[in-house]
């Protein structure tokens, strides 16, 4: 994944993330065992709070169900509020870095104009 956004909202397999270099995953991880089926090596783990965040998590679950017909999907977008919390982001450092230097240019872009 090099730029994309990736909801999982069961399960993943061990060593999750390995080679992970961009892009951001969500997981849905109630039970507190993601950590110990990802690859630490290239990602942080992060909450998931800013209220821009939030909207988009919910709006790409919302798609799915729309796609899909999902009672999974239906459910956490019905108790949004309740299963956010739940969440857990995948951030890949390098990509956090490269996002980053964007914000700044962009700031300063606008500090020059």
């Amino acid at each position: 994944m090099t730029g994309g956004r990736l909801v999982i909202l069961g399960d993943t397999g061990r060593n999750f993330a390995a080679g992970m270099s961009g892009g951001i995953a969500y997981i849905y991880d109630p039970e507190g065992k993601f950590p110990e089926r990802c690859n630490m090596g290239l990602v942080d783990l992060v909450k998931v709070e800013d209220k821009a965040e939030k909207e988009d998590l919910k709006a790409y679950i919302q798609e799915h169900v729309d796609h899909t017909g999902s009672a999974v999907g239906k459910d956490m977008v019905a108790n949004f509020d309740g299963v956010v919390k739940d969440f857990v982001k995948v951030f890949p450092r390098d990509y956090a870095r490269v996002l980053e230097e964007r914000r700044q240019r962009e700031m300063a872009a606008e500090e020059a104009a």
